[in-house]
């Protein structure tokens, strides 16, 4: 099962490393992952996705929390939360494909961020799901090139 682990911990060189290190000694892999500083200059915040069930990811937890960088760790996963992925997708076409790729780029609500001759670069936003599914979308036409995010993810406000 995927997991979303945010963690909170300083905002120094190193600490990437550190944390990656956890899990490539434990051979885990991380199938996302997005460090950003926080309103704080001195904490970074890791949105971290890994494969693994609820044993597994209750031991990276406790051996993140032991780390002296490590400020908290929560797991996401089973939380209310509103996640998001940037994609930047450049797709082949051609004058006769050109409007069929440019709907598609409209359903899925994204935009269009360059454009030549004979490819387009859409970025698009939106969860895993919708990103998966219009690479699916245009994958017919030809992906030139995709570069992705990963996953982010903020608890939702209580109502």
């Amino acid at each position: 099962m995927l997991h979303t682990l945010a963690a909170l911990v300083e905002n120094h060189p190193g600490v990437l490393t550190r944390v990656a290190g956890l899990f490539a000694r434990r051979a885990y892999n991380i199938d996302s992952l997005s460090v950003c500083q926080t309103d704080d200059p001195e904490i970074s915040r890791m949105t971290i996705v890994v494969h693994g069930d609820d044993q597994i990811i209750e031991q990276v937890r406790n051996q993140l929390n032991k780390l002296v960088i490590v400020h908290s760790v929560t797991d996401l996963t089973a939380e209310s939360v509103v996640e998001r992925e940037l994609a930047l997708i450049r797709i082949k076409v051609s004058s006769e494909t050109r409007a069929e790729v440019l709907q598609t780029v409209d359903i899925f609500r994204g935009r269009v961020v360059d454009m030549g001759r004979t490819n387009l670069t859409v970025e698009l936003t939106g969860d895993v799901e919708k990103v998966d599914g219009f690479i699916k979308a245009v994958r017919p036409h030809g992906l030139l090139e995709l570069v992705r995010t990963g996953k982010i993810a903020i608890m939702r406000s209580e109502i």
